[in-house]
């Protein structure tokens, strides 16, 4: 039997910001006013957009309150930047251990062992960095794409009033245009 009740919703607020500095300063506030970074989410990228939604978008404030608009988990730039050199250090070191032990196993010497480290590990060092490049410039293509869309969403999930009146006064403060609060269906 219908019970005429609504669906559980949850209450959310947006934003969008002319830059990526200006950003990331809004979610360092929001981050240090006691937000939790699984309560931020931003645009997913142009091609899961048009994918999921069915056709292009031509500005990105046609999909504030839509719902059913792919998003992604915030992922600040220090972590990126970890990853990078992560990616970097893993396939230098992964490169000299695996030619130094290489050598000695089949009977070279230490300076044998010594050199193939080294000549294996900048290779490794260079493939790790040319690929953390195309991490970072992948990255930018994804923010230009937004600006080009007329801006870079932000989206906060608010857990009560309080909540909801510090998110809208933080994207506010740090020039978040168009901020509001809206409902969205709690798994969106």
């Amino acid at each position: 039997m219908a019970t005429g009740k609504e669906p559980d919703t949850v209450r959310e607020a947006v934003g969008y910001f002319w830059d990526a500095q200006t950003l990331e300063t809004a979610i360092d506030d929001l981050l240090r006013s006691g937000f939790d970074r699984a309560e931020l989410s931003l645009l997913a990228a142009e091609g899961t957009v048009e994918q999921k939604l069915g056709h292009k978008y031509e500005k990105v404030q046609e999909l504030e309150d839509d719902a059913a608009v792919p998003r992604r988990h915030y992922v600040s730039t220090e972590s990126i930047g970890d990853a990078e050199g992560g990616l970097v250090g893993g396939l230098l070191y992964i490169g000299a251990i695996a030619a130094a032990g290489g050598i000695v196993a089949t009977g070279g010497t230490l300076a044998a062992a010594f050199a193939g480290a080294a000549v294996a590990g900048g290779a490794g060092g260079f493939i790790g960095s040319v690929l953390a490049r195309l991490i970072d410039e992948r990255h930018a293509e994804h923010v230009q794409t937004q600006l080009d869309h007329g801006g870079l969403l932000l989206w906060v999930r608010t857990r009560d009033d309080e909540h909801e009146a510090r998110a809208v006064d933080i994207l506010k403060k740090h020039s978040g245009q168009d901020v509001h609060v809206h409902d969205v269906p709690a798994l969106a």
